[in-house]
């Protein structure tokens, strides 16, 4: 069987090329599908089986376009399935114009499996909030914690470098390259935190999370499951702890009736006994280990090849592009000396006497006059400087520490230091530089 994946992020070449060779089966997002279906890279006519996965996530407003359009091209005679641990009522549309006498098959769970996931709504006060967190993810094995929003995964996942804790984000900010990346670091134990918003609530599996956090609950019932359903997978044993503050009370007893579940409830800060009963183990603070891929090899520092690799770094940077080897041939490629001549047979250099050249210092330079004859630079008409810039426009608003347009008037510099992170991304503030000027507002804590 030929398979292949059809996404978007990357280039469109291999996919294309994978689609004029044929395939059997495709696993794709459907954006990128569409964007080959309407460039004629892909014909739906022969399709038996279609699949559609998350159903309930696919019917809502976001991408039930494009799953309508997808289906429609099928054949009508094919068979058609949607999976989804949440189905409900929103995929009614699609049930009634693309399903014929459908049957719906549900799998229950058993109260074995039900007791191997353990729900815990920690109580907590602002102050001490992040405290627990790092206390929690400091602790032997791995957390997958979530936020609701990517500024909240990527400040949070800075405090938590910034403390000791190794730890990678992930969301929708990120190239899907370094997605994969991050994802690969935190499968493979280089970092034993993975921070991630909604969308690593479906579809993404990694061996052997112990803790599920709940930085920040989500909004509805559906994404608590999907979020939660990351650990205590195929019978293991996991916990999910929800963090609440005082605002937030109320919405989450919601959450756990619309969840069906009876969580246990505890008032918790930091250094509690509980910590330690949930998360056994030593907690351990350490740098951040370097989760560059190391592409090429030779003699960077640290072993590296090149500039991305070697030393330490959480972020992409700049990738190949810039090579400082060749452009002279190898020696070996040169003639024997004997079969250049000797440098007896190649002349004098100069066909003057070497005594009648003038000294190095009293020499002209190439073929210009004495100074004394091209004038003074004082005597030189100087116009005024032009400028090709447009000073007319706004300043620029952007994120490498320069001047940021205020609406209280005045622009003000970008206080975030040049700290990498896992973002995939050169550090904030002027290349090799470290930002100056005005008062540094201290970054938010989480």
């Amino acid at each position: 069987m030929r398979t292949t994946t059809v996404y978007g992020g990357v280039g469109y070449p291999k996919q294309i090329e994978a689609m004029r060779n044929g395939v059997d089966i495709v696993v794709a997002c459907p954006g990128r599908f569409i964007d080959l279906m309407e460039s004629g890279h892909v014909d739906l006519d022969a399709i038996e089986i279609t699949v559609l996965d998350e159903a309930d996530h696919m019917a809502e407003l976001g991408f039930l376009e494009h799953v309508t359009h997808i289906l429609s091209k099928t054949p009508k005679e094919g068979q058609r399935l949607l999976f989804s641990a949440t189905l409900d009522r929103g995929i009614d549309k699609l049930v009634r114009k693309f399903l014929n006498n459908p049957v719906t098959h549900e799998v229950e769970t058993n109260s074995e499996d039900e007791a191997q996931m353990t729900h815990y709504f920690f109580n907590v006060s602002q102050a001490s909030r992040f405290d627990v967190l790092q206390d929690l993810c400091a602790a032997p094995g791995r957390s997958l914690v979530f936020t609701r929003t990517k500024h909240g995964a990527r400040k949070l996942t800075e405090a938590l470098i910034k403390a000791g804790v190794p730890s990678v984000e992930l969301h929708g900010d990120l190239s899907q390259n370094v997605r994969a990346r991050n994802l690969a670091a935190f499968s493979s134990g280089k970092a034993d935190t993975l921070v991630a918003t909604d969308i690593a609530a479906r579809g993404i599996h990694v061996d052997d999370i112990a803790l599920v956090i709940h930085a920040d609950p989500p909004e509805e019932h559906k994404a608590f499951l999907h979020r939660s359903g990351r650990t205590a997978r195929a019978g293991a044993e996991g916990t999910v702890i929800t963090m609440v503050t005082e605002n937030m009370r109320r919405h989450v007893k919601r959450l756990a009736k619309d969840a069906g579940i009876d969580p246990i409830s505890k008032t918790v800060a930091k250094g509690d006994a509980i910590l330690e009963e949930i998360a056994p183990g030593v907690r351990e603070f350490r740098e951040m280990p370097s989760i560059e891929e190391r592409r090429g090899g030779g003699g960077g520092r640290n072993g590296g090849g090149g500039r991305n690799s070697g030393g330490r770094s959480y972020g992409g940077g700049r990738s190949g592009g810039k090579s400082y080897g060749g452009g002279r041939g190898s020696r070996d490629d040169r003639g024997p000396r004997e079969d250049r001549g000797s440098r007896d047979d190649r002349g004098p250099r100069d066909d003057r006497p070497r005594e009648d050249r003038a000294p190095r210092g009293d020499r002209d330079f190439r073929d210009r006059g004495p100074r004394e004859d091209r004038g003074s630079r004082t005597d030189r008409p100087r116009g005024p400087r032009t400028d090709s810039r447009d000073d007319s426009r706004a300043p620029r608003s952007d994120f490498r520490g320069g001047p940021r347009s205020d609406s209280r008037g005045g622009g003000r510099p970008d206080s975030r230091g040049g700290r990498p992170d896992s973002r995939g991304g050169r550090p904030s503030g002027p290349r090799g530089g470290s930002s100056s000027g005005g008062n540094k507002r201290p970054a938010r804590s989480y």
